[in-house]
Order: C-alpha cells, then structure tokens, then sequence
C-alpha cells in the first residue's frame, strides 16, 4: 500500500468498471425488484403448481429442494446475470478474495457480541410494542396482524427444521444455512452493495442493503434486528473487500438458530417474537453493555484492520 492510503482499510474498496452505458444504481434497484418479483411471487406459483392448494401434505423433502432451488434460481442466478450485464468484472464486483484466517476470526468474535446484543434488543422492542398494544387498539390491530403473519412464517420454518435423522439434519443445514449465506449474500453484499457504493457513500450503501436485507425475509418482529444483522455483513463485506466473510457469518448465524432448534426442540428458539423473562430493566442494562463493547469492537476493526490482513507470505 502507497503513503497516501495510510491505514485506512476503506481506501483500498473501489468500484469495479462500468459496462458502457449502464447505470448501477438503476440495475441494483431493478435487480432488487426482479429478485422480489421472482423469489415470493414466482416461488408462490411454483410451489401451487407443483404442491397444489394442500401445501401442509406435501413432502417436506420436496419442499426443502424448491426451497434450495428458489435460493439458486430466484436470488443467485439474478446476481450473476446483473452483475455480468452491468460490470466488466464480475470478480471485482462480487468481492471474490479469499480472507485471511486472523479476519474470518474477527468477524466471528462480532458476531458472538452482536447475537446476544440483537436478542436483548428484541426483548426490549417486544415489551414496548406490547406495552402500546395494551393501551392503543390501533396498536393491538397491528399486533394481531403481525402475530398471525408471524405464525404463518414460524409454522413454515417449523416444519423445514423437524429432523429425524443425522442425515436429515446435515441436508437441513445445508438447505437452511449453506444455501442462503451463498445466494443472499451474493445477491445483496455483492451485487447490490457495490452497486450502491458507485453512486453513495459506503455507510448508506451498507445500511440501504440491510433495509432491504431485511424487508425481504418478511419477519415483522425481527425485521430491525435482520437490518442490523444485515449492517455487520455489510460491514464485513466493505472492510474487507471479501464476499465469503458475510457468508460466514450468515452461515453461522443460522447454522446456531438450527442448531439450537434440534437441540432443544423449542420452536421459540426461533421465533423473534419473545417475551422478556424477569426484569426488563435487566434487559436493558444488558442491552447497554453489550453495545458499548460491540462498539468498541467496530471502532477497534476500524482502526486496526490492516494487522488483520497479514498473509501467509509475511508469516
């Protein structure tokens, strides 16, 4: 690195070369809808024409195989197809570097710190929101209706999660965490982020991908704390110039929360919808602490990186 990029880790996050003629920010916001269209909309089709209106019967192997394959078809094909349109270089443009093993680990300790952080948040966000629900009945009309899309979405994921076997599991993991960290993020923190990095700033590239990271996965009760999941993994993926941390860490973001649910076999496991136990002041100083130590986490990454991206060769 020259004198002039200093220790800045964001220096080195350039936009990759235009096809002549293209607009990024129009293929970002029209691959967004593209995905949309296809991924609920055509995946609905899909799924009556081969499940017909009695969904709830139809074999849940099959149904985990359309979910595999909606990922493949609906969100990483797109990517791909966008980004080789718009770009010249497509490995530019979806950060494919391999890591160093010391960022990987990094990422991971953040991610340790942000999943209890985003868990406190939730309690604190469900208590309030009951809270108005109890005494503004414009407030309980939205909280009946989030509730039963929320059980809707539960009752899905439920079904895809049941495991009767060691290889039932592994094929679980594979559909459920594997899949979407490989498709989800090459569509969002490769295609869409970058595109959004040509014509933003990299913190609202970063947090207009979260918003529309989270907004996708239609999970009411969960949908600030996915846009602050979505925020890290964009995070992740600009310091680092690497679209495989983000896959990472989605991957075991998930692979915990399926993990979990086999284990324990509690559906709440994987419900954003709780209820704080006990205290919710206890909650809260919870909830404090563990953002001021994330942020300290991020402010620490952000002036250190470059310690972080030590290769083999200087080993």
């Amino acid at each position: 690195m020259d004198e002039q990029t200093g220790n800045n880790p964001f220096d080195e996050n350039t936009p990759p070369k235009l096809t002549p003629g293209m607009n990024p920010l129009t293929a970002a916001f029209l691959a967004l809808a593209v995905v949309f269209i296809l991924y609920q909309f055509g995946g609905a089709i899909l799924t009556l024409l081969i499940f017909g209106l009695d969904f709830e019967k139809a074999n849940v192997n099959s149904v985990r195989l359309l979910t595999m394959g909606g990922q493949i078809l609906f969100i990483l094909l797109p990517a791909l197809l966008f980004a080789k349109f718009v770009y010249t270089d497509v490995t530019s443009t979806l950060r494919v570097k391999l890591p160093s093993m010391k960022e990987v680990i990094v990422f991971i300790g953040g991610l340790v710190l942000l999943t209890p952080l985003l868990q406190s948040f939730l309690y604190i966000q469900n208590f309030l929101f009951n809270k108005l629900a109890d005494s503004i009945s414009v407030v309980h009309a939205i909280r009946n209706l989030i509730d039963e899309i929320d059980k809707m979405v539960q009752s899905t994921y439920g079904n895809l999660l049941q495991s009767n076997s060691i290889l039932e599991a592994s094929f679980i993991v594979f559909v459920v965490a594997i899949i979407p960290a490989l498709c989800e993020e090459t569509f969002f923190r490769g295609f869409v982020q970058k595109s959004f990095e040509h014509r933003f700033k990299p913190v609202w590239s970063i947090l207009l991908t979260a918003l529309f990271f989270g907004i996708y996965h239609f999970n009411p009760y969960g949908l600030f704390a996915l846009i602050a999941l979505g925020v890290y993994f964009g995070f992740a993926a600009y310091i680092s110039n690497s679209i495989f941390i983000p896959m990472i860490l989605h991957f075991l973001n998930n692979f915990m929360a399926v993990t979990a649910f086999m284990i324990f076999g509690d559906q709440e496991l994987i419900n954003s919808n709780v209820t704080p136990t006990g205290d919710i002041l206890y909650h809260i100083i919870t909830f404090a602490i563990l953002l001021l130590l994330f942020s300290a986490f991020i402010y620490y990454v952000i002036n250190n990186y470059h310690s972080f991206q030590k290769r083999k060769e200087e080993i």
